[in-house]
């Protein structure tokens, strides 16, 4: 049972991005999947959530706009694009969910399995 990231690179201020997270040993649409990141000198935050049961998503208020979450059933993954892309989005992005189906996006920081996360750096 894996989580995996990817998708990150050196991009310049105003372009964008699309993250994979690709799941293996489950089916990822049977449980909530989170965006996560870390920027240096700040906690990680939760960035975005789809939901397994209907689909619904969540984003963190300060970021909504330049973040849209989708899932590909097929591909088993699903990915994190980000638009407009700012210095201050430099960091660390991870996904996670809760295998033990217990933990809903609405509390997404309490996810207990992490994949490993992709870097993603913005500068000119």
């Amino acid at each position: 049972v894996q989580l995996q990231a990817s998708g990150g690179g050196l991009v310049q201020p105003g372009g964008s991005l699309r993250l994979s997270c690709a799941a293996s040993g489950f089916t990822l649409d049977k449980w909530p999947i989170g965006w996560f990141r870390q920027v240096p000198g700040k906690e990680r935050e939760g960035v975005s959530c789809i939901d397994n049961s209907d689909g619904t998503t969540y984003y963190a208020p300060s970021l909504k706009g330049r973040f849209t979450i989708s899932r590909d059933n097929v591909k088993n993954t699903v990915y994190l694009q980000i638009t407009d892309l700012k210095p201050e989005d430099t960091g660390v992005y991870s996904c996670a969910t809760d295998l033990g189906g217990r933990v809903p996006c609405e509390t997404m920081d309490d996810f207990t399995s992490w994949g490993q996360g992709t870097k993603v750096t913005v500068s000119s």
